[in-house]
């Protein structure tokens, strides 16, 4: 059999409404649109925006979330057309298994891992950091032991630094969430929705709280002018920025994962994906501009805490308070998407016979698969509870844009070998609207330096000889 054979889209149809591997479909538009937001909005929103504003684009970050956001939604609208097309669990898997064969899929499912699993360990490091911090805030001093990895340096209040044994709070709030994941998709989109509400709230109470105390003459110049270096603020400045940002909006794509368990996928799906990105880029925008209107961008430059700087601005102190905890909350949905896709992913891949049955097993009573979130809170409790945060960063990142860059290239490839498929939702301008797509993804990649492609090399090779070594023996394709 060719490595390159692709599934049948009938085969796909056919094997989703198998008894014995059908998910429940209970997701509703707004459910998705939750989704998308609970993935989107986390850290990103409170830090990024400063320190882009402070090194590169200066008032006008307001033009770079809007700029990122364009680039976002040239993605977003190929995965909407594939959501539609296959409405399947598995995302940007099940759509190259489609298109371009059974090596890329695996590679993509593979490189997805990357995105969801390490991505959440990643987020799960960070909510423990601001969990302490906030307990520290109420008086409550966890043992430094028990809050970071041997990896991971600690400054205490006096300014020693330690080392911790294991990251407790981290590795909690995985296993929480992967005992909620395997209780049902429903439970788990209504902790979600609830999280949700509360973390736009803060960031709503912020701006329009925060409006009334601007300054204009801080906006003032809007594009501040170029330093003469590319980059440092003027137009290249808004660009620059933008790469900076765009990860603040990565979580988009884990709508599509749910696909199987929407409840009319054809009509939803594209609600969820371009939905969740309009609401999070009119969030940002406003964001952005009242805290460079409450503080001259300048004053942001080296600042772990920008938000916090703005509003020391404004009478209302309790709002830091009320920001942590809209932090806490946004990374906490962050988490809960990531492992739910991650699960939905490797669902996929063991129907098809690429990975054991036990990643497609589905519990009789919460019709989940409730086997491989529970092997998934081990591996993800093992990087949360040990790995040091810069460790797995940036593979998060470079690992979802080559899911981008592959699943804009699918959409060409499927206009031309599947052209009387039905689509309910259409990428407009085919070819340019998925080559623009490539064009700006890659250029994010190029970005991130050659460590993090070596790093993506060496776990693809990894991949690639489980997939020799087993998957292609196993594979259910040529049967």
């Amino acid at each position: 059999m060719s490595l390159f054979a692709t599934k049948p889209l009938s085969r796909i149809f056919e094997e989703s409404e198998a008894g014995e591997h059908q998910l429940k479909r209970t997701l509703g538009p707004g459910s998705l649109v939750a989704l998308g937001i609970g993935a989107i909005i986390g850290a990103g929103l409170f830090s990024l925006t400063g320190i882009a504003a402070a090194e590169n684009a200066g008032p006008a970050i307001v033009l770079s979330f809007m700029l990122a956001a364009v680039g976002c939604a040239f993605a977003g609208m190929c995965y909407s057309e594939f959501a539609t097309m296959i409405p399947i669990a598995g995302s940007a898997y099940t759509y190259s298994y489609a298109t371009m064969g059974e090596l890329i899929a695996w590679v993509i499912g593979w490189d997805l891992v990357l995105e969801y699993a390490v991505g959440a360990a990643t987020v799960s490091i960070s909510w423990s950091s601001y969990v302490v911090s906030l307990m520290h805030d109420m008086g409550i001093a966890l043992p430094y032991e028990l809050i970071a990895s041997p990896w991971q340096p600690v400054v205490l209040p006096d300014g020693q630094t330690v080392y911790g044994i294991i990251n407790l709070p981290a590795v909690l709030i995985v296993v929480l969430i992967s005992l909620l994941l395997m209780t049902g998709i429903q439970e788990s989109a209504t902790v979600n929705s609830i999280v949700v509400v509360l973390k736009v709230s803060v960031v709503i109470v912020f701006v329009l709280v925060g409006w009334n105390y601007m300054k204009p003459a801080n906006h003032v110049p809007f594009i501040p002018p170029n330093t003469g270096v590319f980059g440092e603020f003027g137009w290249s400045g808004i660009v620059r920025a933008a790469g900076v940002i765009f990860f603040a909006y990565i979580g988009f794509d884990a709508v599509s994962t749910a696909a199987q368990e929407a409840k009319r996928p054809q009509r939803d799906m594209p609600i969820g994906i371009i939905g969740s990105l309009i609401v999070c880029t009119i969030l940002y925008v406003l964001f952005a501009y009242v805290m460079t209107g409450l503080e001259r961008y300048t004053a942001f430059r080296g600042n772990a805490a920008p938000v916090a700087l703005a509003i020391a601005k404004t009478p209302f102190i309790w709002l830091q308070t009320a920001v942590k905890l809209a932090i806490i909350a946004g990374f906490t949905s962050v988490i809960l998407v990531m492992l739910l896709g991650q699960s939905r992913v490797f669902f996929s891949m063991s129907r098809d016979g690429l990975l054991p049955d036990v990643f497609s097993h589905i519990h009789a009573k919460y019709q989940t698969p409730w086997l491989s979130n529970l092997l998934f809170m081990g591996f993800v409790s093992l990087f949360s509870a040990f790995a040091p945060i810069s460790a797995v960063g940036h593979m998060t990142s470079i690992g979802t844009l080559f899911a981008f860059v592959l699943v804009c290239a699918g959409i060409m490839v499927m206009r031309h070998t599947h052209p009387e498929v039905p689509r309910p939702f259409r990428t407009p301008l085919v070819p340019v609207t998925p080559i623009l797509g490539i064009g700006v993804c890659a250029l994010m990649m190029f970005g991130l330096g050659w460590e993090n492609w070596l790093r993506l090399l060496v776990w693809l090779v990894i991949g690639l000889c489980i997939y020799f070594g087993y998957s292609r023996h196993h594979t259910h394709l040529k049967s």
